[in-house]
């Protein structure tokens, strides 16, 4: 965990002490490549250690793949599927062919290379061992639904908007994603509020239409700021951002770790 992580955990935390509410856990570990019994360990201390207690287990993506398959299933029945064979060179190049300038090419909508291959087609490259992605037909699960709706607590009631494009909901050998593991995540554990950052603000667009798609509840969001370094970007490992033991090691006490990110 860095300051970041902190941040988000302690700003859920009193979100639902304050409403006397629980405060679940969830360990996102769908990358079994990357993902080590050590880091939830680490996890769990640095939670103790800053003063979250949680209610109940912790829920682990890892143990309820066979969830985010039947909910796929639900998805490729309805016919709302198709397989994507693009890698991120092709699509992005594709983009840029288009027009984008190349700045704008990170988190621009999937220009739906593969949407149009035939069913006999994608059965032989599927047939053949390529690797693929499967993606959500978007405009077409949106005709499916209808208008949708969703609230979030501060910015109050947004339309439901294709804005990231066709999402991956899963891949070759691994039966789903971020986005479909959270959605059924949330019901699963009856999650009323959602608290993340507000670089997941789209996201959520995504979430609510895949909720009305497999007939699960609908929470509330609550997107929270982001802490950023002395540049204005946003804490990740990516950048190096100090972790948690980190800190600890260095002398820094919970009281001290909450003073630097707004919690003091």
């Amino acid at each position: 965990m860095h300051l970041g992580h902190a941040f988000a955990a302690l700003h859920a935390w009193h979100l639902a002490r304050e409403q006397n509410g629980k405060f679940l856990l969830r360990i996102e570990n769908i990358d079994t490549g990357r993902c080590r019994q050590e880091f939830e360990e680490a996890i769990f201390e640095d939670l103790l250690w800053l003063g979250l207690n949680w209610d109940g287990q912790a829920r682990k993506q890892s143990q309820n793949m066979h969830e985010y398959k039947r909910a796929l299933d639900k998805l490729s029945q309805d016919s709302l599927l198709y397989p994507c064979f693009c890698t991120r060179k092709e699509i992005l190049a594709e983009i840029s062919q288009a027009g984008a300038a190349p700045h704008e090419l990170h988190g621009h909508k999937y220009p739906g290379t593969c949407k149009a291959l035939s069913e006999t087609e994608q059965q032989e490259r599927i047939g053949g061992g390529e690797a693929y992605a499967l993606r959500l037909d978007v405009d077409k699960a949106i005709k499916h639904t209808g208008p949708l709706v969703w609230l979030d607590e501060e910015r109050g009631t947004q339309e439901c908007k294709n804005v990231s494009g066709d999402v991956v909901l899963a891949r070759k050998d691994v039966p789903t994603s971020y986005h479909l593991a959270v959605t059924v995540d949330d019901h699963r554990q009856r999650v009323n509020m959602v608290t993340r950052g507000i670089d997941l603000f789209d996201a959520t667009h995504i979430h609510r239409l895949l909720q009305a798609l497999l007939g699960l509840d609908t929470p509330t969001w609550n997107h929270h700021k982001l802490i950023t370094d002395h540049h204005g970007e946003r804490l990740s490992k990516r950048n190096r951002a100090p972790t948690i033991r980190s800190l600890r090691r260095a002398g820094e006490t919970p009281a001290t770790i909450k003073a630097m990110i707004g919690y003091n």
